[in-house]
């Protein structure tokens, strides 16, 4: 029988910290011509930092970590990846709006979402209904369609980078996570990514990631947003990502409307997986208002 893959070749990006767990006095005063407020959290990729525009925008600026900025390469694969994600224009995902290829330690700032994570949604307020799911799907479905006509593939897609915002969900860290996966796999050969949402492909050979990669990826997370788990299961991260490429996923407690669709978005097969506009049209009609449960409402309003 085949043996996991190893867990020491595959890194992969880590969870963010809530803001109150992380020191504000980790924060630099000024990143480019930003103004820093705090610290929100931090991954494999780098630090994410609540900062106001010289306009008194709120921005959420991601400032990539030392090791990627002094790789071969990187800082152009950043440059490219971050031109691409600024013609990103869909409503579910939030704008970038400028960058730095160039500074000490390359930063890209997108507008800021005070919204929490679906992550922390579903640990805090419970699974999804079917109504809510349906609309958390189209959004990301949405999100995918406009991020892919640009020419970038997401390869991080977690309920951890997507917001739950009163008018619908929101698709974030898009435009950096190709660059960094790329220089990673030149430097050490692994594939950066998150254990029980990344697609067979993209473990076993990060370079055959293409779009029906995140689509895998989606249908991982409304897995998670129905159960309050990912459809391979717990445990050490080489037991989850050999379940992934060579197990069926768990579906238990997926309502049964919603998983034949979800079940084609996790085939192992790229080519037989919906595209992301297919994905869109079967759900059909969705409220976003659907996704906002009283607990949430009452937190967004805090």
């Amino acid at each position: 029988m085949p043996q996991p893959p190893a867990a020491a070749t595959r890194p992969v990006t880590a969870a963010p910290r809530p803001p109150g767990q992380v020191s504000q006095q980790q924060s630099p005063a000024r990143i480019g011509p930003y103004e820093v407020f705090q610290l929100l959290g931090e991954g494999g990729m780098g630090r994410v930092f609540l900062a106001r525009s010289p306009g008194s925008r709120l921005v959420a600026l991601k400032v990539i970590r030392p090791e990627y900025a002094e790789a071969s390469n990187f800082r152009g694969r950043f440059r490219r990846e971050a031109e691409s994600a600024r013609r990103v224009s869909g409503f579910f995902t939030p704008p970038v709006l400028d960058a730095d290829a160039d500074a000490p330690q390359p930063w890209l700032a997108t507008a800021y979402v005070p919204a929490p994570s679906l992550h922390d949604v579903v640990r805090s307020f419970g699974v999804l209904p079917e109504p809510a799911l349906r609309a958390l799907g189209a959004g990301l479905a949405e999100a995918l369609l406009a991020i892919h006509d640009t020419g970038i593939v997401h390869r991080d897609l977690k309920p951890g980078n997507v917001l739950v915002a009163e008018d619908g969900p929101r698709v974030i860290d898009f435009g950096i996570s190709s660059a960094v996966d790329a220089t990673q796999l030149t430097r050490t050969g692994a594939v950066m990514g998150t254990p029980g949402f990344m697609a067979p492909e993209q473990i076993v050979s990060s370079r055959e990631a293409g779009p029906a990669a995140d689509v895998f990826s989606l249908g991982c997370v409304l897995v998670f947003a129905a159960t309050g788990r990912g459809p391979f299961g717990a445990g050490g991260t080489a037991e989850i990502l050999y379940r992934a490429v060579h197990q069926q996923p768990q579906l238990d407690g997926v309502p049964q409307g919603l998983s034949p669709l979800i079940g084609s978005c996790l085939d192992k097969d790229p080519a037989r997986r919906p595209p992301a506009a297919s994905v869109l049209a079967a759900l059909g009609a969705a409220d976003p208002a659907a996704l906002l449960t009283e607990g949430l409402r009452e937190d967004l309003a805090r």
